[in-house]
């Protein structure tokens, strides 16, 4: 008899769903969101094509769970660097959310790398939960901006948005240079930092 995971599907023959999961990050990280086929991803976990579906109902369905794992490796990085930083000063809780975004975003390459370059969905709109993840952890950014002008630690006047995405889309496209060993990430949290919010 074969058991029946939460959710109501068997478990797929030789592939959990996490194995689904870690196969097809790694596929959409070198492939993207078209190359990538539920063909591809079944052989290469060793499985057929039909049992992917007690998992997951589509591709579309894999995708979603992929990007928003990417997100939520991340977020969570950086929310317990924050909260172990709690008492420390707006910049140095900014140093330590970069260096936990640096890291859990190198440390998590297939997810974060496929959530990236994946997040689009092709030419269809990213699914409502996708957003929902996103904007959660764009808002963790918005609070700590918000905390260092408050501080008064940014020099000049910024627009909040702009800064935000500017850290953001700088972090992320370190995933097209960053290469384990040739940088270490604390300096790159350190010098990161003098860029936003250089010294007195």
């Amino acid at each position: 008899m074969v058991a029946v995971e939460k959710g109501g599907r068997e478990p797929a023959e030789g592939g959990s769903r996490r194995l689904i999961l870690d196969t097809a990050a790694r596929l959409l990280r070198s492939g993207g969101y078209h190359q990538t086929t539920l063909r591809e991803i079944a052989e290469a976990v060793g499985i057929r094509k039909a049992s992917l579906y007690y998992h997951f109902a589509s591709k579309e369905e894999i995708v979603e769970a992929v990007v928003n794992d990417g997100v939520r490796f991340v977020h969570e990085a950086v929310v317990a660097a924050l909260a172990g930083h709690a008492e420390a000063t707006p910049r140095e809780r900014l140093e330590a959310a970069i260096g936990a975004h640096l890291t859990a975003l190198h440390g998590h390459g297939d997810y974060t790398s496929a959530s990236i370059k994946t997040f689009t969905f092709g030419a269809s709109p990213a699914p409502d939960s996708v957003r929902r993840v996103r904007r959660a952890y764009e808002e963790v950014w918005r609070e700590l901006v918000a905390e260092m002008q408050a501080a008064d630690v940014l020099p000049g006047e910024r627009a909040p948005e702009a800064l935000r995405n500017f850290l953001l889309g700088a972090l992320n496209g370190s995933t097209d240079w960053y290469r384990p060993g040739r940088y270490d990430v604390a300096e790159l949290a350190a010098e990161f930092t003098a860029l936003i919010a250089p010294k007195p």
